[in-house]
């Protein structure tokens, strides 16, 4: 069941200031209900994998005994570090890949993946999550999505300026050919039910947001395709061309995306 496409280490690397400032932070809403539906004791551990900068994790650190952030690019875990030492005491920071990570069997009574489930291994993760999940426990795999795709105009605008800049920096190898084409055949909460988990929901929690456009650049700088490594000297070229094509697109300066936050939640037999 091995067809998953591979992403490179390394994509994000030097974007984690970026990542951190300019993702667009879960709702409070959507949090609150996946602790409710997953039953969350107040006294268990937590497993945030491929956790960027901490988006899930210290949101939901108040929950928790102790919890697992983990990444395997370092400047994510040293932006997570960071934060820790601000005000996320039982925030463990680990440099490490979701396939290899080295954990008890039944360690933690949550675990959480955002944005970043297709990146993985999935089958693997999904088997190694339930051994390390205590009996009865969950798994959401969270995402939102992303401000190219839609059908207002500044939307389309973006998404055909972000193609001419990635042929020209000879940035389209960054994305695999193909990625989703895996979630389109096995949807994920099919590969969490093929792992032995049961399928507990698909929950949406819709927002509005209105980015300026300094804020769409610099998340186009947390983007693994597009980041501020691969930009390099052109940042400010790529800046105006922004201005210039996105920007006529604008309501008074800004652009309102209507944001769709969803997570799938699963949940280990009792």
């Amino acid at each position: 069941m091995d067809d998953e496409v591979r992403f490179a280490a390394g994509l994000f690397r030097g974007s984690a200031g970026y990542y951190d400032r300019y993702r667009l932070p879960y709702p409070a809403a959507m949090l609150t209900d996946l602790i409710r539906r997953a039953g969350v004791s107040g006294r268990g551990r937590l497993l945030d994998l491929a956790c960027g900068t901490g988006q899930l994790a210290f949101p939901l650190h108040r929950w928790f005994s102790q919890v697992w952030a983990v990444d395997q690019e370092p400047d994510m875990i040293e932006a997570v570090r960071a934060k820790a030492a601000q005000g996320g005491e039982n925030v463990r920071p680990v440099v490490s890949d979701a396939e290899t990570l080295d954990a008890e069997p039944e360690f933690f009574e949550l675990a959480v993946i955002g944005n970043a489930f297709h990146r993985l291994n999935r089958d693997l993760v999904a088997g190694r999550v339930l051994g390390w999940l205590r009996p009865g426990g969950c798994l959401a795999v969270c995402w939102s999505s992303t401000p190219w795709i839609g059908e207002k105009d500044w939307q389309r605008a973006l998404a055909v300026t972000l193609d001419r800049w990635k042929v020209a920096l000879g940035a389209g190898h960054r994305i695999p050919a193909g990625w989703e084409l895996p979630q389109r055949r096995r949807p994920d909460l099919q590969v969490l039910s093929d792992a032995g988990f049961g399928v507990a929901g698909h929950h949406e929690f819709p927002a509005e947001h209105r980015w300026s456009l300094p804020e769409l650049a610099g998340f186009i700088r947390s983007t693994s395709f597009l980041p501020a490594s691969v930009l390099g000297h052109h940042a400010a070229a790529f800046d105006a061309d922004l201005t210039a094509t996105v920007g006529p697109h604008g309501d008074g300066g800004t652009f309102t995306e209507n944001v769709s936050f969803v997570y799938d939640l699963a949940r280990k037999p009792a």
